[in-house]
């Protein structure tokens, strides 16, 4: 799902950085911002690539991917419901655009911008009846 709109952080950290420094019409500030939000997550790939044999190669390793990567799962699993689950499903009728996006995505692997679209129309349509 997350594919569907690609990095709504960066293009906000983009603007706020063509906000904050509007020289040469934002272009630095903005170019600033990208690079500094970008940075954290190329240092830790970087550094990571440097131990991916004892990644694989190690018991103890992979247990502790096998963990992080439950505890991502969770993170996400907790971040569906709050904002998404609490605020966005009010009816049967939402639950039902929802579970039909997860099918379209999971099952019959439509492509994101297609479910986009496809719910976006689906979501207009039933605010009208």
């Amino acid at each position: 799902a997350a594919q569907a709109m690609p990095g709504p952080l960066f293009a906000f950290a983009a603007y706020a950085g063509a906000v904050i420094a509007p020289g040469a019409g934002g272009l630095p500030g903005a170019a600033l911002a990208l690079a500094a939000i970008f940075l954290p997550g190329f240092l830790l790939l970087a550094g990571a690539l440097a131990f991916g044999d004892l990644i694989g190669t190690r018991p103890a390793m992979q247990a502790a991917m096998r963990g992080a990567n439950a505890a991502v799962v969770g993170v996400l699993g907790a971040a569906l419901h709050d904002p998404l689950w609490t605020g966005a499903i009010a009816g049967a009728g939402d639950f039902a655009l929802a579970l039909g996006g997860f099918l379209l995505l999971t099952v019959w692997r439509a492509p994101p911008w297609l479910v986009v679209m496809l719910l976006a129309a689906g979501g207009m349509a039933a605010a009208l009846v």
